[in-house]
């Protein structure tokens, strides 16, 4: 199977399709082949729109097909583990976009589907892929920063569509679940570990979704971490690594391009450090070839997804409560 070449098949017609098309249209070991729609006329017209072989007029028309090894499931946050689960049971693959569940007993049961019957899932936090971030976590690990004291992060943007799928609380909505996973999975993943106690703060919008999030995680070893969240704050993203012996800044953390810069900073010296990088979504799809193909284990595995739906779950514990929460190790 190792020189097999992968058929996806995309999960709807979501906008995020466009950031996967590209990577699977120049992969080796990946191509696009199907997508599916509620309607058939929505799906031939998307087909015909990005030259798909395929479209299917349902979910489970797609699920049906037995060409198709991989599903990419973009579906709003509340159908993630239902459609997942459902696609392993089809006997596909999943690559599901972040957040992968809602809850930890929703990771729990993908996990035990994806046990079941043998498939790789993943969580599509593209960011972890990119060579700006191997590159982080090799500067902190080789000592450079010294000892990790405080991981500092930001992802917030304006959200004026009405009626957007992410301004229903019902649906998995609110800037935690959409932008706030992010510098809390990068902090998790800079320490190495889960937090042992998160604290949180939320503004509500006339929805009752967060509109805006502030949490602080506190680790093993007195390593703190802070981030901010929000829909009704101008673009504003970048995480801080910050040692005993030095500081990295990280401008464009979560959506790095090509040829981008991160700054060492120790004593009075600032290092600018240029990473060639890549195409940023083509990593999470070579990624799950890895995986399929070559039986490796995904760089997001299901355990890391789990722990970081804990620690949101437990921040929007925390906000309600108005008090801090520890979390269960």
């Amino acid at each position: 199977m190792i020189h097999k070449k992968l058929n996806w098949g995309l999960l709807s017609t979501a906008r995020i399709n466009r950031a996967l098309i590209p990577p699977l249209q120049v992969s080796k070991r990946n191509q696009l082949l199907a997508v599916a729609s509620r309607s058939q006329e929505t799906a031939d017209l998307y087909a015909k729109e990005k030259k798909i072989a395929r479209a299917y007029g349902s979910y489970e028309a797609l699920l049906a097909d037995p060409d198709i090894d991989v599903i990419y499931n973009p579906l709003p946050n509340h159908l993630h583990a239902e459609w997942t689960i459902k696609a392993v049971e089809a006997g596909k693959h999943v690559l599901c976009e972040k957040p992968l569940a809602l809850s930890v007993d929703e990771v729990d049961a993908i996990k035990a589907a994806a046990h079941q019957h043998g498939r790789v899932v993943a969580e599509a936090f593209m960011y972890r892929h990119h060579p700006q971030t191997l590159k982080a976590l090799e500067i902190v690990k080789n000592g450079s920063l010294g000892t990790l004291k405080l991981i500092r992060g930001s992802f917030s943007f304006v959200l004026s569509r009405e009626g957007d799928v992410r301004l229903n609380p019902e649906w998995g909505g609110g800037s935690l679940w959409d932008v706030g996973c992010y510098p809390i999975s990068y902090a998790r993943t800079v320490v190495g570990e889960s937090p042992l106690e998160v604290f949180g703060w939320q503004v509500t919008g006339p929805t009752g979704i967060d509109e805006t999030f502030v949490g602080q995680m506190r680790f093993g070893g007195d390593v703190l971490a802070q981030f901010d969240s929000s829909f009704v704050i101008p673009f504003h993203a970048f995480m801080e690594i910050v040692g005993s012996e030095g500081t990295l800044n990280i401008p464009r953390p979560f959506k790095p391009g090509v040829n981008e810069k991160i700054y060492l900073t120790r004593g009075d010296a600032i290092e600018a450090i240029t990473i060639k990088g890549q195409e940023l979504y083509l990593g999470e799809v070579e990624d799950m070839a890895d995986a399929i193909l070559l039986g490796r284990e995904p760089r997001v595995t299901l355990d890391d997804s789990r722990a970081n739906v804990t620690a949101i779950c437990a921040f929007l514990e925390s906000a309600r409560a108005g008090k801090p929460i520890q979390l269960e190790h």
